[in-house]
């Protein structure tokens, strides 16, 4: 196994820094905003700043309307307390992107719905990671939620909707046609947190449909072509994902993360005449099953906190069935990692 190589480093590229404003009145709405920025972008020096967030909110009271880059409505306000700072990816969905989100509150009901373009989380594709493809359907990804509050219960259900367009020309020998192709996916969550004094217990389950735009696995592949102009229709690789976090106490705090992924195949057969290779888009697309079990222990004082997590992960891979989708002749690879984090928060 070439890959079956240890490794360690040294990472500040996670340092952040932002600026929260309240700002005065619109009318009767209270406005507020915030920028902010880590070290986390690519370059030469591996150190480059990035943009997370930069938004501008708009509160009514019991309605609310933002507008800028902000978490992906799929992150959610539910999202696991651990120190790996890929926060769960792919188990959870992991993004910040532009967007309008409204929501609306009423007692202990909260509805969201938004609408969301791609910066720098992107889709795979032929082109592969870029927002290219969103950029081209004209159709920004959709997103419907509604969420239950009371005391320190958070439970609520959500929808998403993405259409891409792939491509908008193909080459048949030499010959170059324009094309009309497009995805349309549909995605579905469900969220669960409880939170008091000494207890964090939090889960999410996800099924999701060509969500490589917010780290998750899966993506499409091409189920026919047209032969005479090259036009290909596809079809979602769909992909469950579920995570379950329990954190307990306040100085000393013992936690547990265990998620788990499954791929379930795609909705149609895959293209590939005469025992040719399926084409497929994606990310972990050999990949069967993913399962990550996790064990940390923080220590947390006023602006300080120090800890140290254990994970391991083990993957199964293997070959792809063009008839459905799923992955078989199966084999395991596992992985451990040691995260040690200090953080001093201002």
């Amino acid at each position: 196994d070439l890959n079956s190589t240890p490794n360690s480093n040294f990472y500040t590229l996670y340092s952040r820094l932002g600026v929260d404003v309240a700002g005065p009145k619109l009318g009767t709405a209270k406005t507020s905003a915030k920028v902010e920025v880590d070290f986390r972008g690519t370059g030469t020096s591996y150190s480059v700043i990035r943009l997370r967030h930069a938004y501008l909110n708009l509160d009514w009271g019991k309605s609310a309307l933002l507008l800028g880059q902000n978490w992906h409505p799929l992150f959610g306000d539910v999202s696991p307390q651990i120190l790996n700072l890929s926060v769960g990816a792919p188990f959870q969905p992991f993004s910040r992107a532009p967007q309008i989100r409204y929501r609306y509150t009423n007692k202990n009901f909260q509805l969201t719905g938004a609408a969301v373009w791609q910066s720098q989380y992107t889709s795979q594709g032929p082109e592969g990671k870029t927002h290219k493809y969103l950029k081209q359907s004209c159709i920004p990804e959709f997103y419907v939620g509604a969420d239950y509050k009371n005391g320190g219960l958070l439970a609520g259900v959500g929808i998403e909707l993405l259409s891409l367009k792939p491509r908008t020309e193909s080459i048949v020998n030499t010959d170059k046609y324009k094309v009309d192709e497009r995805i349309t996916t549909l995605s579905y969550e469900a969220h669960v947190k409880y939170t008091n004094k000494d207890w964090f217990i939090a889960a999410k389950s996800v099924l999701g449909s060509n969500l490589t735009q917010a780290s998750g696995l899966g993506g499409f592949g091409i189920k026919s072509v047209n032969e005479q102009t090259g036009e290909q229709e596809y079809t979602p690789i769909r992909f469950s994902s579920s995570w379950f976090n329990v954190v307990y106490g306040q100085k000393w705090k013992p936690g547990i993360f265990v998620g788990y992924a499954k791929n379930l195949g795609t909705s149609d057969a895959l293209y590939a005449p005469d025992g040719t290779d399926a084409q497929v888009y994606g990310t972990g697309t050999n990949l069967d099953q993913l399962v990550t079990a996790g064990a940390e222990l923080t220590y947390n004082v006023p602006h300080w906190k120090f800890g140290l997590e254990y994970t391991l992960s083990s993957a199964w891979y293997g070959s792809l069935n063009a008839s459905n989708g799923k992955i078989r002749d199966t084999h395991a690879v596992c992985n451990n990692r040691i995260v040690a984090v200090a953080m001093f928060m201002f």
